[in-house]
């Protein structure tokens, strides 16, 4: 049985200062790339609409303190009516097994994707495998009252960490629990393995070599220059022409 609360008691939410002061000022859009739109699509899929609203507000006016990102979590202090800030926390499920192999395998047979990544940008190719897509793949809590999913408090933290991916999209793959060097030694260990699996050939299929095609080289030649040819060392018209058939006879026997 759900505790019916009344929220209006606990008043307006209480300013802050040095919290964290976000780029976007008004509208609904928050985040600028499409890292950032795309996370917090995805937030907003499964999340409730008033409560992102008023989270978003939260954002711009800068009631999350602090937060820390780490491998699969994001932890904040938000601050609303009470005194204290509360506690909130987004949490994203880290890749494991097939996911993780099947980001490493993209990764790999990519090329040039790896110094990307490297570099600090993240290709939207990798976007199926790292946003999340199912609830079973987000959760939400926080130390407030308000038992929504995500309650406003969280959803500020979402509209500040899409910020932060605008800036620094890597950091998904801290979210997915995928370490950065991590990431780069297996593909690059895999690519050696691929590379030195049969360094001589040994195993390699070579396909067919072409037969060239035979033609003998009077065909080739203009008729009337090869007979004023066969004429300069020909006695008659005879021996010029039994030295065509002669040299015919020889281009024969060498395509046999």
């Amino acid at each position: 049985m759900n505790t019916y609360i009344d929220f209006s008691e606990f008043g307006e939410r209480r300013p802050v200062r040095g919290g964290v002061q976000p780029r976007s000022r008004s509208g609904t859009a928050f985040a600028r790339t499409w890292w950032g739109r795309s996370f917090l699509e995805a937030v907003e899929h499964v999340a409730d609409a008033g409560r992102l609203s008023r989270g978003r507000s939260y954002a711009r006016t800068g009631q999350v303190v602090n937060y820390r990102l780490e491998p699969g979590v994001v932890s904040a202090e938000v601050q609303g009516s009470q005194p204290k800030p509360f506690i909130s926390v987004l949490t994203m499920r880290q890749l494991r097994d097939d996911r993780l192999e099947e980001l490493v395998e993209l990764v790999r047979s990519t090329p040039g994707m790896l110094g990307e990544i490297a570099a600090g940008t993240l290709p939207q190719t990798l976007g199926p495998l790292l946003l999340p897509t199912t609830v079973r793949e987000l959760d939400f809590s926080c130390t407030c009252p308000d038992s929504g999913w995500p309650c406003k408090h969280v959803a500020a933290v979402c509209y500040v960490i899409a910020e932060r991916l605008d800036e620094r999209p890597k950091e998904l793959l801290t979210l997915r629990g995928v370490d950065l060097e991590t990431l780069i030694g297996s593909v690059q260990r895999d690519s050696a393995a691929t590379d030195s699996a049969d360094i001589y050939g040994s195993d390699l299929v070579l396909p067919a070599l072409p037969k060239p095609e035979f033609r003998p080289a009077p065909d080739d030649l203009d008729s009337m220059l090869l007979r004023q040819a066969l004429r300069m060392t020909a006695e008659d018209e005879q021996s010029v022409a039994a030295g065509l058939r002669e040299l015919r006879a020889l281009y024969r026997d060498l395509d046999n």
